[in-house]
């Protein structure tokens, strides 16, 4: 997913889908560390994933809270 689309969320659907993602990983991993998966570097993909939306998810929460004040 790139940012650009990450942006257009909403907050809640970006809670939703870094949970998703999250249990996703951990499935990965654990798949991975039963039997090695064909392309290891999908775990690293998700990881950046993760942290590119919970990086968005700051920044709109930022933004929220300055045009509150």
């Amino acid at each position: 997913m790139k940012a650009v689309e990450i942006r257009e969320l909403a907050v809640k659907e970006l809670k939703e889908r870094i949970e998703a993602e999250k249990s996703l990983l951990v499935k990965q991993k654990i798949n991975h560390a039963i039997s090695p998966m064909d392309n290891p570097t999908k775990i690293r993909y998700a990881r950046k994933n993760i942290a590119r939306m919970m990086t968005v998810l700051r920044q709109k929460q930022l933004s929220e809270k300055k045009s509150k004040d």
